[in-house]
Protein backbone atom coordinates (compact mmCIF):
# COMPACT_ATOMS: atom_id res chain seq x y z
CA UNK A 1 0.00 0.00 0.00
CA UNK A 2 1.25 3.34 -0.99
CA UNK A 3 1.44 5.86 1.66
CA UNK A 4 0.89 9.75 1.41
CA UNK A 5 4.37 11.48 2.39
CA UNK A 6 4.00 14.74 4.81
CA UNK A 7 6.96 16.57 5.37
CA UNK A 8 7.29 19.20 8.48
CA UNK A 9 10.11 21.82 8.89
CA UNK A 10 11.00 23.13 11.95
CA UNK A 11 13.13 26.31 11.90
CA UNK A 12 16.21 26.37 14.88
CA UNK A 13 15.92 30.00 16.38
CA UNK A 14 14.11 29.58 19.53
CA UNK A 15 13.01 27.77 22.64
CA UNK A 16 9.81 25.66 22.18
CA UNK A 17 6.37 27.44 24.20
CA UNK A 18 2.95 26.35 25.08
CA UNK A 19 1.68 27.55 21.35
CA UNK A 20 4.52 25.33 19.54
CA UNK A 21 2.88 22.57 21.31
CA UNK A 22 -0.91 23.07 21.14
CA UNK A 23 -0.63 24.43 17.32
CA UNK A 24 1.87 21.78 16.08
CA UNK A 25 3.59 20.21 18.09
CA UNK A 26 0.90 17.74 19.69
CA UNK A 27 -1.15 17.04 16.41
CA UNK A 28 1.89 16.58 13.89
CA UNK A 29 3.06 13.50 16.62
CA UNK A 30 -0.69 12.06 17.24
CA UNK A 31 -0.68 12.14 12.81
CA UNK A 32 2.63 10.31 12.99
CA UNK A 33 1.07 7.18 13.89
CA UNK A 34 -1.17 6.73 10.90
CA UNK A 35 -0.36 3.64 8.98
CA UNK A 36 -1.23 5.32 6.05
CA UNK A 37 1.11 8.06 6.04
CA UNK A 38 4.72 8.47 5.77
CA UNK A 39 6.34 11.28 8.12
CA UNK A 40 8.91 13.21 7.55
CA UNK A 41 10.38 15.96 10.30
CA UNK A 42 13.57 17.92 9.63
CA UNK A 43 14.92 20.67 12.17
CA UNK A 44 15.36 23.59 9.27
CA UNK A 45 18.85 24.71 10.74
CA UNK A 46 20.04 26.16 7.49
CA UNK A 47 16.54 28.44 7.44
CA UNK A 48 17.67 29.39 10.67
CA UNK A 49 20.55 31.22 9.36
CA UNK A 50 18.72 33.89 7.65
CA UNK A 51 17.59 35.60 10.78
CA UNK A 52 19.71 34.58 13.22
CA UNK A 53 23.74 34.97 13.54
CA UNK A 54 24.45 33.99 16.78
CA UNK A 55 26.00 30.28 16.45
CA UNK A 56 25.53 29.43 19.94
CA UNK A 57 21.31 30.24 19.82
CA UNK A 58 21.33 28.09 16.85
CA UNK A 59 23.15 25.12 18.38
CA UNK A 60 21.28 25.42 21.25
CA UNK A 61 18.01 25.49 19.33
CA UNK A 62 18.42 22.66 17.62
CA UNK A 63 19.01 20.41 20.77
CA UNK A 64 16.19 22.35 22.45
CA UNK A 65 13.81 21.26 19.80
CA UNK A 66 14.83 17.68 18.80
CA UNK A 67 14.44 17.33 22.95
CA UNK A 68 11.20 18.68 22.45
CA UNK A 69 9.77 16.68 19.98
CA UNK A 70 11.30 13.19 21.23
CA UNK A 71 10.14 13.89 24.62
CA UNK A 72 6.51 14.87 23.20
CA UNK A 73 6.18 11.08 21.80
CA UNK A 74 7.93 11.57 18.06
CA UNK A 75 9.55 8.07 16.88
CA UNK A 76 12.50 8.29 15.52
CA UNK A 77 12.34 4.48 14.41
CA UNK A 78 8.82 5.02 12.68
CA UNK A 79 9.35 8.38 10.97
CA UNK A 80 12.07 10.20 9.26
CA UNK A 81 12.99 12.47 12.32
CA UNK A 82 16.50 14.39 10.81
CA UNK A 83 18.61 17.75 10.70
CA UNK A 84 18.18 19.80 7.32
CA UNK A 85 21.91 20.19 7.56
CA UNK A 86 22.56 16.78 7.21
CA UNK A 87 21.58 16.29 4.07
CA UNK A 88 23.97 17.62 1.42
CA UNK A 89 21.61 16.84 -1.40
CA UNK A 90 19.04 19.68 -0.42
CA UNK A 91 21.64 22.15 -1.15
CA UNK A 92 22.45 20.40 -4.61
CA UNK A 93 18.77 20.38 -5.50
CA UNK A 94 18.37 24.34 -4.54
CA UNK A 95 21.24 25.08 -7.34
CA UNK A 96 19.18 23.12 -9.44
CA UNK A 97 15.96 24.50 -8.78
CA UNK A 98 17.73 28.07 -8.71
CA UNK A 99 18.62 27.49 -12.45
CA UNK A 100 14.76 26.71 -13.22
CA UNK A 101 13.23 29.67 -11.18
CA UNK A 102 11.81 32.39 -12.06
CA UNK A 103 13.18 35.63 -10.35
CA UNK A 104 10.06 37.04 -11.31
CA UNK A 105 8.28 35.28 -8.43
CA UNK A 106 10.61 35.16 -6.32
CA UNK A 107 10.12 38.73 -6.41
CA UNK A 108 6.68 38.36 -5.33
CA UNK A 109 7.53 36.24 -2.15
CA UNK A 110 5.75 37.85 0.77
CA UNK A 111 8.89 37.92 3.23
CA UNK A 112 10.99 39.91 0.78
CA UNK A 113 8.53 42.11 -0.57
CA UNK A 114 7.30 43.07 3.30
CA UNK A 115 11.57 44.03 3.89
CA UNK A 116 10.76 45.76 0.26
CA UNK A 117 7.97 47.47 1.49
CA UNK A 118 10.25 48.56 5.21
CA UNK A 119 12.71 49.95 3.67
CA UNK A 120 10.73 52.30 0.86
CA UNK A 121 8.79 53.50 3.80
CA UNK A 122 12.22 54.27 5.85
CA UNK A 123 13.22 56.09 2.58
CA UNK A 124 15.96 53.35 1.91
CA UNK A 125 17.02 51.25 -1.56
CA UNK A 126 14.60 48.66 -1.78
CA UNK A 127 17.26 45.93 -1.05
CA UNK A 128 18.98 47.79 1.92
CA UNK A 129 20.06 45.05 4.51
CA UNK A 130 18.33 41.85 2.42
CA UNK A 131 20.21 39.08 1.99
CA UNK A 132 20.41 36.78 -0.69
CA UNK A 133 19.15 34.28 1.90
CA UNK A 134 16.02 36.06 2.52
CA UNK A 135 15.18 36.43 -1.56
CA UNK A 136 16.18 32.52 -1.96
CA UNK A 137 14.61 31.23 1.34
CA UNK A 138 11.27 29.97 -1.18
CA UNK A 139 13.92 27.48 -3.26
CA UNK A 140 15.80 26.36 0.15
CA UNK A 141 12.17 25.28 1.16
CA UNK A 142 10.92 23.70 -2.49
CA UNK A 143 14.16 21.87 -2.20
CA UNK A 144 13.79 20.31 0.97
CA UNK A 145 9.83 19.66 0.11
CA UNK A 146 10.54 17.84 -3.64
CA UNK A 147 13.94 16.57 -2.38
CA UNK A 148 11.35 13.65 -0.76
CA UNK A 149 8.68 13.97 -3.02
CA UNK A 150 6.07 14.99 -0.33
CA UNK A 151 2.75 14.79 -0.93
CA UNK A 152 1.37 17.28 1.91
CA UNK A 153 3.01 19.65 3.35
CA UNK A 154 0.92 21.26 6.65
CA UNK A 155 1.41 24.76 7.00
CA UNK A 156 -0.08 28.30 7.88
CA UNK A 157 -2.33 30.16 5.66
CA UNK A 158 0.94 32.40 5.63
CA UNK A 159 3.21 29.64 4.05
CA UNK A 160 0.57 28.32 1.33
CA UNK A 161 2.51 30.71 -1.24
CA UNK A 162 5.87 28.90 -0.88
CA UNK A 163 4.08 25.52 -1.67
CA UNK A 164 2.62 26.89 -4.68
CA UNK A 165 6.46 27.91 -5.58
CA UNK A 166 7.55 24.90 -5.05
CA UNK A 167 4.90 23.19 -7.13
CA UNK A 168 6.30 26.13 -9.80
CA UNK A 169 9.51 25.06 -10.08
CA UNK A 170 8.93 21.41 -9.46
CA UNK A 171 7.06 21.44 -12.23
CA UNK A 172 9.18 23.43 -14.45
CA UNK A 173 12.27 21.00 -13.53
CA UNK A 174 9.56 18.26 -15.12
CA UNK A 175 8.92 20.20 -18.28
CA UNK A 176 12.25 21.17 -19.52
CA UNK A 177 14.20 17.71 -18.78
CA UNK A 178 11.45 15.42 -18.03
CA UNK A 179 10.11 15.82 -21.85
CA UNK A 180 13.28 13.66 -23.18
CA UNK A 181 12.77 10.73 -20.53
CA UNK A 182 9.15 10.73 -20.24
CA UNK A 183 9.63 10.92 -16.80
CA UNK A 184 8.63 13.29 -14.26
CA UNK A 185 11.09 13.55 -11.05
CA UNK A 186 8.89 15.30 -8.92
CA UNK A 187 5.33 15.00 -7.29
CA UNK A 188 3.83 18.61 -7.20
CA UNK A 189 2.79 19.03 -3.17
CA UNK A 190 -0.37 20.13 -1.27
CA UNK A 191 -0.52 23.04 1.12
CA UNK A 192 -2.21 21.24 3.91
CA UNK A 193 -4.00 23.60 6.05
CA UNK A 194 -5.34 22.61 9.51
CA UNK A 195 -8.47 24.35 9.92
CA UNK A 196 -8.43 22.98 14.00
CA UNK A 197 -5.24 24.59 14.79
CA UNK A 198 -4.98 25.62 18.22
CA UNK A 199 -3.60 29.27 18.14
CA UNK A 200 -3.14 30.30 21.90
CA UNK A 201 -3.04 33.52 23.98
CA UNK A 202 0.05 34.56 25.40
CA UNK A 203 0.42 36.17 28.59
CA UNK A 204 -0.42 39.59 27.49
CA UNK A 205 -3.76 38.61 25.27
CA UNK A 206 -2.11 38.24 21.77
CA UNK A 207 -0.87 35.45 20.19
CA UNK A 208 1.52 33.50 21.70
CA UNK A 209 4.46 34.29 20.12
CA UNK A 210 8.53 34.99 20.25
CA UNK A 211 7.94 38.14 18.76
CA UNK A 212 5.89 39.73 21.17
CA UNK A 213 7.97 38.05 23.78
CA UNK A 214 4.68 36.66 25.75
CA UNK A 215 5.12 32.95 25.78
CA UNK A 216 5.30 30.95 28.25
CA UNK A 217 8.16 27.72 27.57
CA UNK A 218 6.76 24.42 26.95
CA UNK A 219 9.12 23.04 29.58
CA UNK A 220 9.69 25.68 32.55
CA UNK A 221 10.04 24.24 35.70
CA UNK A 222 6.84 23.59 37.57
CA UNK A 223 7.48 26.54 39.96
CA UNK A 224 8.08 29.56 36.75
CA UNK A 225 5.34 27.44 34.95
CA UNK A 226 3.13 28.55 38.13
CA UNK A 227 4.31 32.20 38.07
CA UNK A 228 4.46 32.80 34.22
CA UNK A 229 0.41 31.34 34.80
CA UNK A 230 -0.44 34.03 37.69
CA UNK A 231 0.90 36.84 35.64
CA UNK A 232 -1.34 36.16 32.33
CA UNK A 233 -3.84 39.65 32.11
CA UNK A 234 -6.97 39.25 33.21
CA UNK A 235 -9.63 42.13 33.48
CA UNK A 236 -11.01 43.16 37.23
CA UNK A 237 -13.93 40.99 37.85
CA UNK A 238 -13.80 40.22 40.85
CA UNK A 239 -14.65 36.64 42.57
CA UNK A 240 -18.48 36.06 42.13
CA UNK A 241 -19.02 37.87 39.44
CA UNK A 242 -20.06 36.55 36.54
CA UNK A 243 -17.02 35.92 33.83
CA UNK A 244 -17.02 35.90 29.63
CA UNK A 245 -15.32 32.27 29.26
CA UNK A 246 -14.97 32.73 25.39
CA UNK A 247 -13.27 36.17 25.81
CA UNK A 248 -11.05 35.20 28.56
CA UNK A 249 -7.10 34.00 27.49
CA UNK A 250 -6.83 31.80 31.00
CA UNK A 251 -10.00 29.58 29.44
CA UNK A 252 -8.70 30.00 26.13
CA UNK A 253 -5.69 28.27 27.16
CA UNK A 254 -7.50 25.97 30.04
CA UNK A 255 -9.88 24.60 26.57
CA UNK A 256 -6.45 23.66 24.70
CA UNK A 257 -5.33 21.16 27.68
CA UNK A 258 -8.74 19.71 28.61
CA UNK A 259 -10.66 17.28 27.54
CA UNK A 260 -14.41 18.68 26.52
CA UNK A 261 -16.17 18.04 29.61
CA UNK A 262 -13.37 19.40 32.26
CA UNK A 263 -14.07 22.38 29.65
CA UNK A 264 -17.61 22.57 29.98
CA UNK A 265 -17.18 22.21 34.03
CA UNK A 266 -14.60 24.92 33.57
CA UNK A 267 -17.13 27.59 31.40
CA UNK A 268 -19.74 26.81 34.18
CA UNK A 269 -17.66 28.05 36.61
CA UNK A 270 -16.82 30.81 34.78
CA UNK A 271 -20.61 31.89 34.52
CA UNK A 272 -20.50 30.92 38.22
CA UNK A 273 -17.95 33.66 39.28
CA UNK A 274 -14.99 31.72 39.90
CA UNK A 275 -11.97 34.13 41.11
CA UNK A 276 -9.35 34.60 38.84
CA UNK A 277 -6.60 32.89 41.29
CA UNK A 278 -8.60 29.83 41.56
CA UNK A 279 -8.87 29.64 37.49
CA UNK A 280 -5.10 29.99 36.80
CA UNK A 281 -4.75 27.76 39.80
CA UNK A 282 -6.88 25.34 37.92
CA UNK A 283 -5.40 26.07 34.50
CA UNK A 284 -1.94 25.60 35.80
CA UNK A 285 -2.86 22.38 37.51
CA UNK A 286 -4.30 21.10 34.22
CA UNK A 287 -1.19 22.40 31.81
CA UNK A 288 1.19 20.60 34.53
CA UNK A 289 -1.12 17.53 34.41
CA UNK A 290 -0.10 16.76 30.84
CA UNK A 291 3.33 18.12 30.68
CA UNK A 292 5.44 16.69 34.12
CA UNK A 293 5.94 13.71 32.11
CA UNK A 294 7.25 15.10 28.89
CA UNK A 295 9.14 17.40 30.92
CA UNK A 296 11.03 15.02 33.47
CA UNK A 297 11.92 13.55 29.34
CA UNK A 298 13.02 16.17 27.92
CA UNK A 299 15.25 16.82 31.02
CA UNK A 300 16.72 13.48 30.49
CA UNK A 301 17.36 14.08 26.76
CA UNK A 302 18.65 17.95 27.27
CA UNK A 303 21.14 15.98 29.88
CA UNK A 304 22.56 13.65 27.21
CA UNK A 305 23.05 15.55 24.19
CA UNK A 306 25.61 13.08 22.62
CA UNK A 307 22.27 10.85 21.96
CA UNK A 308 20.00 13.64 20.48
CA UNK A 309 23.01 13.92 17.83
CA UNK A 310 23.33 10.30 16.89
CA UNK A 311 19.35 10.00 16.32
CA UNK A 312 19.63 12.77 14.33
CA UNK A 313 22.79 11.58 12.27
CA UNK A 314 21.11 8.13 11.93
CA UNK A 315 18.19 9.52 10.64
CA UNK A 316 19.82 11.68 8.11
CA UNK A 317 22.04 8.87 6.54
CA UNK A 318 19.08 6.32 6.16
CA UNK A 319 16.91 9.04 4.64
CA UNK A 320 19.94 9.74 2.48
CA UNK A 321 20.47 5.74 1.45
CA UNK A 322 16.62 5.58 0.72
CA UNK A 323 15.78 8.77 -1.24
CA UNK A 324 17.93 11.30 -1.19
CA UNK A 325 21.14 10.30 -3.08
CA UNK A 326 19.39 8.04 -5.77
CA UNK A 327 16.59 11.45 -6.56
CA UNK A 328 20.34 13.01 -6.91
CA UNK A 329 22.27 10.65 -9.22
CA UNK A 330 18.82 10.69 -11.33
CA UNK A 331 18.59 14.73 -11.43
CA UNK A 332 22.42 15.12 -11.92
CA UNK A 333 21.65 12.64 -15.10
CA UNK A 334 18.71 14.25 -16.15
CA UNK A 335 20.74 18.05 -16.23
CA UNK A 336 23.44 16.80 -17.91
CA UNK A 337 26.17 16.18 -14.87
CA UNK A 338 27.00 12.71 -16.66
CA UNK A 339 29.89 10.17 -16.72
CA UNK A 340 31.70 11.31 -19.74
CA UNK A 341 33.02 7.83 -20.40
CA UNK A 342 29.68 6.28 -20.51
CA UNK A 343 26.38 6.04 -22.97
CA UNK A 344 24.30 8.51 -21.20
CA UNK A 345 21.28 7.01 -19.30
CA UNK A 346 19.22 9.61 -20.43
CA UNK A 347 19.53 9.33 -24.56
CA UNK A 348 18.64 5.28 -23.66
CA UNK A 349 15.78 6.20 -21.74
CA UNK A 350 14.52 8.62 -24.71
CA UNK A 351 14.87 5.43 -27.37
CA UNK A 352 12.66 3.57 -25.14
CA UNK A 353 10.51 5.92 -24.38
CA UNK A 354 10.28 7.72 -27.74
CA UNK A 355 6.65 6.51 -29.47
CA UNK A 356 4.77 7.22 -25.18
CA UNK A 357 2.92 10.38 -25.49
CA UNK A 358 3.00 12.33 -22.45
CA UNK A 359 1.31 15.08 -20.80
CA UNK A 360 3.25 18.30 -19.89
CA UNK A 361 2.18 21.03 -16.84
CA UNK A 362 3.44 24.65 -17.23
CA UNK A 363 3.08 27.77 -16.73
CA UNK A 364 2.76 30.48 -19.43
CA UNK A 365 4.08 34.32 -18.95
CA UNK A 366 0.08 35.32 -18.87
CA UNK A 367 1.01 33.83 -14.87
CA UNK A 368 -2.23 30.48 -16.04
CA UNK A 369 -1.25 27.44 -15.63
CA UNK A 370 -1.92 24.20 -18.68
CA UNK A 371 -1.34 21.08 -19.81
CA UNK A 372 -1.05 19.74 -23.06
CA UNK A 373 -1.32 16.07 -24.28
CA UNK A 374 1.36 15.35 -26.45
CA UNK A 375 3.20 13.03 -29.16
CA UNK A 376 6.44 14.19 -30.46
CA UNK A 377 6.03 17.48 -31.58
CA UNK A 378 2.03 17.17 -31.99
CA UNK A 379 -0.56 18.68 -29.51
CA UNK A 380 -3.41 16.24 -28.87
CA UNK A 381 -4.80 17.99 -26.65
CA UNK A 382 -4.36 21.71 -25.05
CA UNK A 383 -5.84 22.80 -21.71
CA UNK A 384 -7.39 25.96 -20.92
CA UNK A 385 -5.66 28.26 -18.45
CA UNK A 386 -6.26 28.09 -14.56
CA UNK A 387 -5.42 30.29 -11.75
CA UNK A 388 -3.95 27.85 -9.60
CA UNK A 389 -1.54 24.83 -10.32
CA UNK A 390 -3.43 22.48 -8.22
CA UNK A 391 -6.15 22.07 -10.18
CA UNK A 392 -4.03 21.49 -13.29
CA UNK A 393 -2.69 18.48 -11.17
CA UNK A 394 -5.92 17.50 -10.37
CA UNK A 395 -6.87 17.10 -13.81
CA UNK A 396 -3.75 15.45 -15.05
CA UNK A 397 -3.87 12.89 -12.29
CA UNK A 398 -7.84 11.94 -13.17
CA UNK A 399 -6.79 11.97 -16.49
CA UNK A 400 -3.47 9.21 -16.03
CA UNK A 401 -6.09 7.53 -13.73
CA UNK A 402 -8.27 6.67 -16.30
CA UNK A 403 -10.93 8.52 -14.34
CA UNK A 404 -11.48 11.56 -16.97
CA UNK A 405 -11.64 11.09 -20.69
CA UNK A 406 -11.04 13.32 -23.44
CA UNK A 407 -14.50 12.40 -24.29
CA UNK A 408 -15.29 13.82 -20.95
CA UNK A 409 -12.60 16.75 -20.28
CA UNK A 410 -15.65 19.22 -21.25
CA UNK A 411 -14.67 22.73 -21.38
CA UNK A 412 -11.16 22.48 -19.62
CA UNK A 413 -9.03 21.25 -23.11
CA UNK A 414 -9.74 21.78 -26.62
CA UNK A 415 -8.12 19.25 -29.56
CA UNK A 416 -5.01 20.48 -30.98
CA UNK A 417 -5.39 21.10 -35.25
CA UNK A 418 -6.81 18.22 -37.46
CA UNK A 419 -6.83 15.85 -34.40
CA UNK A 420 -9.80 13.61 -34.12
CA UNK A 421 -11.06 12.54 -30.17
CA UNK A 422 -10.66 9.19 -30.64
CA UNK A 423 -7.10 9.76 -31.57
CA UNK A 424 -6.48 11.56 -28.57
CA UNK A 425 -7.74 9.45 -26.73
CA UNK A 426 -5.90 6.45 -27.86
CA UNK A 427 -2.79 8.57 -27.06
CA UNK A 428 -4.13 8.69 -22.99
CA UNK A 429 -4.97 4.92 -23.14
CA UNK A 430 -1.30 4.74 -23.78
CA UNK A 431 -0.09 6.65 -20.51
CA UNK A 432 -2.74 5.09 -18.40
CA UNK A 433 -1.85 1.43 -19.43
CA UNK A 434 1.84 2.57 -18.91
CA UNK A 435 1.27 3.78 -15.69
CA UNK A 436 -0.53 0.55 -14.69
CA UNK A 437 2.71 -1.63 -16.73
CA UNK A 438 4.88 0.39 -13.93
CA UNK A 439 3.04 -0.16 -10.61
CA UNK A 440 2.79 -4.13 -11.86
CA UNK A 441 6.46 -4.50 -12.55
CA UNK A 442 6.87 -2.87 -8.82
CA UNK A 443 4.54 -5.56 -7.12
Amino acid sequence: MSRTRVLTGITTSGTPHLGNYAGAIRPAVAASRAADVESFYFLADYHALIKVQDPARVQRSTLEIAATWLACGLEPDKVWFYRQSDIPETTELMWLLTCVAGKGILNRAHAYKAAVDKNREAGEDDDAAVTAGLFMYPVLMAADILLFNANKVPVGRDQIQHIEMARDFGQRFNHLYGEATGREYFVLPEAHIEEQVATLPGLDGRKMSKSYDNTIPLFAPREQLRKLIAGIVTDSRAPGEAKDADGSHVFQLYQAFSTDAEAAAMRQAFADGIGWGDAKQALFERIDAEIAPQREQYEALMARPADIEAILRDGAQRLRTRYATPLMAELREAVGLRDLGRVPVAAVKAVDKATLPVIKQYREVDGRFYFKLVDGERVLLQSTGFAAPREVGELIGAMKAGTLTVHTIGQHASLGDGVAADEAQTALDAIVQAAKDKEAAKA
